[in-house]
């Protein structure tokens, strides 16, 4: 029965992207910040109005979801909903990082703003193929080796220490694997042709820049759904609340870009504010047989809901306040001159 709860989602995702390219954004523009943020208040306003659904389902066990899930207990309303919201947050944090490199990767192909849409809309359609694939295998994987979710927080842990390590971050596209691959079979122009991803030019059909720039943001994608699946995993293990919290986290992806991209450098702390998180995800993960000794995996739901708004905030907070300080000297220098 629950088969029907998963194909009306799968069509109420269907109709969003729909209504999307089909009707609010039929014709390519620039997307300013406005626009931007009222889509992302409503993307949002839609994952919670979701989560209502979530608890509902769960607290009734309408089609069966959420029976003997966790050791054979059945999983409540409440429980149910705290699992897909902190799964959402997580992924929205994590996708902060996943911004940066997009708009790193616009950059480098000169990417013009009114085709940015384009590109980020198919590449999210490729995302939600992609994702839905990984977290069934994911989801199949733990439940006949339910160890592998310590080799999933030892990959969060390395990746935070990656992170940490790492300097500078950077696009390399002409090293990218796939993209080379493309190129060795299929021509590629040199300009960009509208929002076309495929051209013909003399009888022959031409791959466009904006084709290469989907094809990296797509690899991308799966770079950082490498780490943000194995994250979810550590909040539940119920594959309906992974995929619905992960794909509207990506869902509003697009429309967090363009509230965002041209802010998201100004918080140097986030980064520091997402390896936390990977850390502290990771560690409860390995930490598993600790927390269902002692039951605590309900309140465990909490508590990392809380731990991950309260690091995030205090990464926007410190971003905030190194931004103030630094604004002060270079003012008096201004004043100086004067």
């Amino acid at each position: 029965m629950t088969i029907f709860v998963w194909l009306g989602f799968l069509v109420l995702v269907f109709i969003f992207l729909a209504l999307d390219l089909g009707v609010f954004n039929r014709k390519a523009h620039v997307i300013g910040i406005r626009e931007a943020v009222f889509w992302t208040v409503l993307w949002v306003a839609a994952a919670l109005l979701f989560n209502v659904g979530v608890y509902f389902l769960y607290e009734h066990h309408l089609f069966h979801m959420g029976e003997h899930v966790g050791r054979g207990a059945n999983l409540d309303g409440f429980s149910a909903a705290g699992k897909f919201f902190t799964g959402y947050v997580v992924e929205k944090s994590l996708s902060l990082d996943n911004i940066f490199v997009i708009s790193l990767i616009f950059a480098y192909f000169g990417v013009p703003q009114i085709y940015q849409h384009r590109v980020l809309f198919w590449g999210i359609l490729g995302a939600l193929v992609l994702r839905g694939a990984m977290i069934g295998l994911g989801t199949a994987i733990l439940h006949y080796f339910d160890w592998m979710i310590y080799f999933f927080g030892a990959i969060l842990i390395f990746t935070a220490i990656k992170m940490f390590l790492s300097k500078q971050e950077a696009v390399h596209p002409e090293k990218n694997p796939l993209v080379r691959l493309v190129r060795k079979f299929f021509p590629v122009t040199q300009e960009y042709h509208d929002e076309h991803f495929f051209v013909k030019l003399d009888g022959r059909w031409f791959l466009t820049p904006l084709f290469i720039a989907l094809l990296v943001v797509e690899s991308a994608d799966v770079v950082f759904a490498i780490d943000s699946i194995p994250a979810i995993f550590g909040i539940t293990s119920d594959p309906f609340l992974v995929f619905t919290s992960n794909i509207f986290a990506i869902l509003g992806l697009r429309s967090l870009y363009f509230a965002l991209a041209a802010m998201i450098q100004k918080f140097r702390y986030l980064k520091v504010s997402l390896i936390v998180i990977l850390l502290y995800i990771g560690c409860k993960m390995l930490c598993l047989d600790i927390i269902k000794h002692y039951g605590m995996e309900d309140q465990m739901t909490w508590i990392s809901l809380g731990v991950i708004l309260l690091v995030m905030l205090l990464g926007i907070a410190a971003s905030a306040i190194q931004r103030h300080a630094n604004r002060k000297p270079n003012q008096s220098r201004a004043r100086s001159k004067r």
